[in-house]
């Protein structure tokens, strides 16, 4: 029987990494399979569904870039980058080529536990967002309309106005569910932030900018309305088109 927490594979060319992997993401309730090398790993996707990958940027013979850009080409599975503690260029070229985290070696197996619960609930709340737009071709608010296909906000005078990735997630967010308060943390797991210290800025950074394309009046909002101490509510009744 599949885990009901996930399964999660880990790639690295170190044993003892491995085995501390293993042993503590199993130890709390994930399904954990480990590999040496991306030939491995590609073996187990094709045999099993995964639902993250923690992969090692430097494995011996392997450049685990070159994976983890095959991996995104092919998928949106979360992947969680291991990388040295003094190679910054490794991290940033990594989050470039679409993962989701990264962790430094040495590191705290609490903190990758954290990190992989973060990544796989992030993952179920987009999937959520996703499925519930499948059946939605355009939502119409305030006579504002935002097509889902074509990802283009129509003002109501009918211009366009663009919106950054991160803006149209954190939008649709809200379309989907709206009057309902949503947490920083749940725009968060539907937003794919990376780095963990601007996190809470970076939503509210994106939220003031929607409030910029939206709003009559951004200082006095009238759709993204906070909700101090709880997060924010999409405040306008929303029309789903099908």
């Amino acid at each position: 029987m599949t885990n009901p927490l996930g399964h999660v594979v880990a790639v690295d060319d170190d044993d003892a990494v491995r085995d501390l992997i293993a042993e503590y993401l199993g130890k709390n309730e994930l399904r954990v399979t480990c590999v040496a090398t991306g030939k491995d790993l590609a073996g187990v996707m094709e045999r099993e569904v995964v639902d993250a990958v923690i992969l090692d940027v430097r494995l011996g013979g392997e450049d685990g870039m070159q994976i983890a850009r095959k991996l995104r080409e092919e998928s949106g599975i979360p992947i969680l980058m291991l990388t040295s503690r003094i190679e910054e260029a490794d991290r940033v070229m990594g989050l470039e080529l679409g993962a989701d985290d990264y962790l430094t070696k040495p590191f705290s197996p609490r903190e990758l536990l954290a990190r992989i619960r973060a990544l796989l609930r992030r993952a179920r709340a987009q999937a959520s967002v996703a499925d519930a737009n499948a059946s939605v071709r355009a939502y119409r608010f305030g006579g504002w309309e935002l097509n889902i296909g074509l990802r283009k906000l129509k003002s109501p005078q009918g211009e366009n106005v663009d919106l950054t990735n991160g803006e149209f997630r954190i939008l649709t967010a809200f379309l989907a569910s709206p009057q309902r308060v949503l947490s920083r943390d749940q725009l968060l797991d539907l937003s794919r932030v990376h780095s963990a210290e601007v996190y809470d800025r970076s939503i509210d950074i994106q939220i003031l900018r929607l409030r910029r394309k939206i709003e009559p009046d951004p200082a006095h909002p009238k759709f993204i309305v906070t909700e101090r101490g709880a997060g924010y509510v999409f405040s306008s009744t929303v029309e789903a088109v099908r």
